[in-house]
């Protein structure tokens, strides 16, 4: 058996997860990241259908990081455009109005991942072990053992839990979980359009959930995100690509013409997770693993790397003053900031999705008098963008 000792150990070499390798390095952290899966990306010349909006704070992030320039693939888009199906109500942002470049970027999640990869490559401080899956993990108070399927251990004075919705770390952890089924299921998928994006990201809501356009790379290219009830999209899903297509263009009222599937269509269920619990002794958690919201507003991929920023900024200053950076009360000022954070975008995303679900005709009518006020009443109107660039809450610093 071989043992590999270090200061940190993050499970899940997603996203989260290589961000923060990359930000406990800038702190002189020894790191080991563990996946069960293959890390390295293939990116071919067919964009992958699962996306995320980047935000100006991850961005920021990555920039810092020295990852953002290894991205072989992004669209920034300038203007977003969100209503109703069949109602008055609208609201618009533009990066011009608001004096930026952009307001964020879609980027394949497998670019992204690929990127951090090659990034993580010139970092002496990081070990990476993929295609290992974890048989057990041991926890002391002082030391975290973790049994791989090779016989290789790895110990480590903290553990941290970057390993998705279906966290092993945190069900190891015992950490108990809030959590409701939204009874939606989300269909993915990247579509050709007739008409160009024009940059522009897009959102409809219909009375049985939202339809997100989100413009790539190719000017007549998008992602789409189609969270439908569950009812709804698994008649969606039985349609003909065909069909599927005539659906997908009358919900979008047409504004980018005809549509044709670029990909298959890829469905998974919705449902909100919050943990209970995010840190104990040796162990604490980020992103997915911490938290699952409703992708209508795309703000689930921010808050997992604005999770990662605030962790390492703690844990490197607890190193920098000589304390001890794995125990429970160390660990207690990141949790109190990251857990209010998110609660808040979980709050506001259940909030969303309820106040557009459903036709009853009143709640429509003070909806679309609240979108149309939005747009013009520019205290509002901000108060939406800086939930789209990111600016909003506390910030850390690798954001600012």
């Amino acid at each position: 058996m071989s043992l590999v000792n270090v200061d940190i150990a993050i499970v899940g070499a997603g996203i989260a997860g290589q961000t923060l390798a990359l930000a406990l390095a800038q702190h002189d952290f020894s790191i080991a990241v563990i996946d069960a899966n293959e890390i390295s990306q293939n990116i071919g010349s067919e964009f992958s259908p699962r996306v995320s909006a980047i935000s100006k704070a991850s961005q920021r992030i990555f920039e810092r990081l020295d990852a953002w320039h290894n991205i072989k693939r992004m669209q920034a888009y300038t203007d977003m455009q969100v209503w109703e199906d069949q109602a008055f109500g609208r609201i618009e942002f533009s990066a011009n109005d608001n004096k930026v470049d952009n307001l964020g970027h879609i980027i394949e999640n497998s670019c992204l991942t690929q990127a951090l990869f090659e990034t993580i490559q010139q970092v002496k401080q990081i070990q990476l072990f993929p295609s290992q899956k974890i048989t057990a993990i041991n926890r002391s108070d002082d030391q975290q053992f973790i049994n791989l399927e090779n016989g290789q251990m790895i110990t480590a004075k903290l553990i941290v839990g970057a390993d998705g919705g279906n966290s092993f770390v945190r069900r190891s952890a015992n950490f108990a979980l809030t959590f409701w089924d939204y009874d939606h299921i989300a269909i993915v998928a990247n579509v050709r359009t007739e008409l160009a994006h024009c940059l522009a990201a897009r959102q409809a809501f219909t009375p049985t959930g939202p339809l997100a356009f989100l413009p790539l790379s190719d000017p007549n290219a998008c992602s789409i995100v189609w969270s439908q009830d569950t009812a709804e999209a698994q008649r969606l899903l039985s349609l003909s690509e065909a069909e599927f297509c005539k659906a997908l263009q009358v919900a979008l009222d047409s504004q980018l013409g005809k549509c044709e599937l670029l990909s298959k269509r890829f469905n998974y269920p919705l449902k909100m997770q919050y943990a209970k619990q995010w840190a104990d002794n040796g162990i604490v958690l980020v992103g997915d693993a911490a938290h699952t919201i409703h992708p209508l507003a795309g703000q689930g991929a921010n808050l997992g790397i604005l999770d990662v920023a605030a962790l390492a900024q703690e844990l490197g200053r607890l190193k920098q003053s000589g304390k001890a950076f794995h125990t429970k009360r160390a660990l207690r000022p990141y949790e109190r900031w990251r857990k209010a954070e998110a609660a808040k975008v979980v709050a506001t995303m259940e909030g969303f999705k309820r106040l557009f679900s459903g036709s009853d005709p009143a709640l429509k009518l003070a909806r679309n008098a609240g979108l149309a006020a939005a747009n013009s009443i520019s205290p509002i109107k901000r108060f939406f963008i800086e939930q789209a660039v990111g600016s909003a809450g506390k910030l850390p610093d690798l954001a600012k």
